[in-house]
């Protein structure tokens, strides 16, 4: 009886797994719609970003007073080990 099923399952594999697949599909589909939050918050688009960006007078009027271009600290001393640091 068993090599009779099982000669009949790996002859209509591709009929038998479809729907099957189709059904988890479905199911956990519709187990991530109930569990999951549908709420994405509002942000502005790139576009109105870049128009910010490019209408700020301040930064453009002067160009060499823009805070990322100061230097704070030494670079290589961020990640300086323990056993390299002045005692």
């Amino acid at each position: 009886m068993w090599p009779i099923l099982l000669q009949f399952l790996r002859s209509n594999a591709a009929y038998i797994t479809l729907p099957v697949a189709g059904v988890i599909g479905i199911i956990g589909y519709n187990i991530e719609s109930i569990l999951s939050d549908k709420y994405t918050p509002y942000s502005a688009s790139i576009e109105d970003k870049r128009a910010e960006r490019i209408t700020d007078d301040l930064h453009l009027k002067d160009a060499a007073n823009v805070e990322k271009l100061v230097y704070k600290e030494n670079v290589l001393g961020r990640n300086l080990s323990p056993s390299l640091e002045k005692k």
